[in-house]
């Protein structure tokens, strides 16, 4: 156990980042699945730029590494363009 004040405080606020990237990673892979499900052209063309913005964030965060949000969007992207062709 810690017996630092600053230590302690250190595992509280450790916990609460845990919690919130565990809930944006997985309300991003929601919204990734919900995308591969679409078929109108137009929907999954404002999706995509939630999702995108969502993994950019993400891996500003270090949550995700920054080429798996990219390879992420470049597969989307191509996904999106061909539903809209």
């Amino acid at each position: 156990m810690a017996n630092h004040k600053s230590a302690l405080k250190r595992i509280r606020a450790n916990e609460t980042k845990r919690l919130r990237n565990r809930y944006q990673h997985k309300t991003t892979r929601s919204f990734i699945k919900k995308l591969r499900g679409t078929t109108e052209p137009e929907a999954a063309t404002q999706l995509y730029k939630e999702v995108s913005s969502m993994l950019d964030r993400l891996a500003k965060k270090n949550v995700i590494h920054k080429n798996k949000a990219a390879n992420q969007k470049s597969k989307l992207a191509r996904f999106v363009n061909s539903l809209a062709a």
